[in-house]
């Protein structure tokens, strides 16, 4: 981490920290304790960055974000530690809307083995109703409701 890097990083925690009503800018105003001690964390690692000493650890930053107003996620982006691509969102991850997985994509997430696919769709298919459209692609089984009855 460069030195201009920790500088940014501390600029944009100092601004947050004024934004939420921490006084931290006069010696005795004890916003640092404050964050600190609602943080649950030494006063020494808030000190530390708001002087450019050294950006402060994960469990810090975990617990600092909260009480800031933002993420984990964006605290250690803004931080340099990871970038969006390494920590993408929840929501990125998401399929659209109108997918339905088929019962081989589920076969895949589990870990089935491709030659035993078949015969897990098949059994699969002997637990779900006969006409149930909620697993797109599903192979429905053939006289199921008179094997049933």
């Amino acid at each position: 981490m460069t030195t201009r890097e920790l500088d940014e990083f501390a600029g944009w925690v100092e601004g947050l920290m004024r934004e939420r009503g921490y006084d931290i800018d006069s010696p005795r105003g004890g916003g640092k304790s404050r964050i600190a001690d609602e943080a649950g964390v030494h006063r020494a690692a808030v000190t530390r960055l708001l002087q450019r000493q050294g950006m402060p650890d994960l469990e810090t930053m975990r617990r600092i974000a909260p009480l800031l107003g933002v993420s984990v996620r964006d605290m250690l982006i803004r931080s340099g530690r990871v970038t969006p691509e390494e920590l993408p969102l929840a929501a990125d991850l998401l399929p659209p809307e109108d997918w339905q997985p088929s019962l081989e994509d589920f076969a895949r997430w589990l870990g089935v083995p491709d030659d035993r696919l078949d015969v897990f769709v098949r059994v699969v298919n002997q637990f779900l109703e006969p006409g149930d459209a909620s697993v797109k692609g599903r192979r429905p089984v053939e006289g199921r409701r008179a094997a049933r009855d």
